[in-house]
């Protein structure tokens, strides 16, 4: 049995990589002037409770997700997301789970082939760049993992040129420090904006959720140089 298991794990492993050239070297970009959350589990809750919070359900809901759409799960670690949007884009579509951490992919694609689940693709990333194909996503979620990229400032500017026009993209975080696994809330539209998104709205999620931050990708021809993005200052008491 531990052949097998080994066995599969190369397999699952030699399937599991980039899928798109590297983008700009994160040396070209500013460092975070705040704290960078370890990364420390691939999952944040018990899906049950999750489930019960319609946590998928009510991010669906305010990006427009719909059957046939392309969506990237951006940081996807044990899949929670990944799999519910598998159900939800339905054949016609396809999620792209993404993620740093190359066992956190392996596992998922395991639990993939368990449901049966055909529409996923794996997309290993780096701490500055998701690695993903130009103009391939219709919309991307960052779920309780924005206070883990190391990168940001690169880590969005690379996301950036994946993002179909009228794409969307949804950060979902808790409005706590970056140590605590949380990203306050002016300090992510700081980041998020310093780089050229836009933001579209903000929304409570129910129960102990946090907020949905929706924003839309810099135009091609309003992208800014790396060198003429500015850090943000970490607010006071965001340690």
């Amino acid at each position: 049995m531990l052949l097998v298991a080994l066995i599969a794990t190369r397999a699952y492993a030699a399937d599991i990589g980039y899928l798109a050239p590297p983008g700009v070297a994160a040396n070209e970009f500013p460092s975070p002037r705040r704290p960078v959350a370890r990364i420390v589990s691939p999952r944040r809750a018990a899906e049950e409770r999750r489930d019960a919070l319609n946590e998928a359900g009510q991010i669906a809901r305010v990006l427009e997700l719909k059957p046939g759409m392309t969506v990237g799960d951006i940081g996807a670690g044990s899949g929670y997301h990944t799999v519910r949007l598998s159900h939800l884009v339905g054949p016609a579509g396809s999620v792209v789970a993404q993620d740093v951490t190359r066992d956190y992919l392996i596992e998922l694609a395991r639990r993939t082939e368990l449901l049966k689940l055909t529409n996923v693709q794996f997309a290993l990333g780096e701490p500055h760049d998701p690695r993903l194909p130009a103009s391939s996503l219709d919309a991307a979620i960052l779920v309780h993992m924005y206070h883990e990229i190391a990168q940001p400032y690169a880590f969005l500017y690379n996301l950036a040129p994946a993002l179909k026009q009228g794409a969307r993209v949804g950060i979902v975080d808790l409005e706590l420090p970056t140590s605590k696994h949380g990203t306050p809330i002016e300090l992510l539209r700081c980041e998020v904006t310093a780089v050229g998104y836009r933001e579209v709205a903000t929304y409570k999620l129910a129960g102990d959720g946090g907020y949905l931050a929706v924003f839309s990708p810099p135009e091609v021809a309003a992208r800014k140089s790396p060198h003429d993005i500015v850090a943000c200052r970490n607010p006071a008491g965001a340690r």
